[in-house]
């Protein structure tokens, strides 16, 4: 089981590349668990993308308020047909959980391109 520190997101993605003939079921597939996670208690995002540069790769990246949240995800039905479309994949999937303890937005920005101008 994941665990994180009690007060860190987690971030978890997975990216495979999918056959073009399994494609248009795996996307189904993949919007229904995106939104089926976004009401899942615990979930902060849950987004679908694809790959401009690599053809065929699909990604699906969900943001988990603490572990506790994301390991329910993981032991729920919706988890196990994203194992389903796993089983699609030409080549092993990347998985990752990153636990997140920080984050900042535009602020890093502002920040960086004050000091780079003194």
């Amino acid at each position: 089981m994941y665990l994180a520190r009690e007060d860190s997101m987690i971030l978890s993605t997975v990216r495979m590349m999918i056959p073009p003939q399994k494609r248009g079921e795996a996307l189904k597939i993949l919007k229904s668990i995106a939104e089926q996670c976004r009401d899942d208690l615990g979930c902060l995002s849950c987004h679908i993308y694809e790959d401009l540069q690599e053809k065929n790769v699909l990604m699906i990246e969900e943001v988990w308020k603490a572990d506790k949240d994301l390991n329910l995800h993981i032991r729920s039905n919706e988890y196990r047909n994203l194992l389903l479309v796993l089983e699609m994949a030409l080549h092993q999937p990347e998985i990752r959980f990153d636990t997140i303890a920080q984050s900042t937005g535009i602020e890093t920005i502002e920040k960086a391109r004050g000091h780079a101008s003194e």
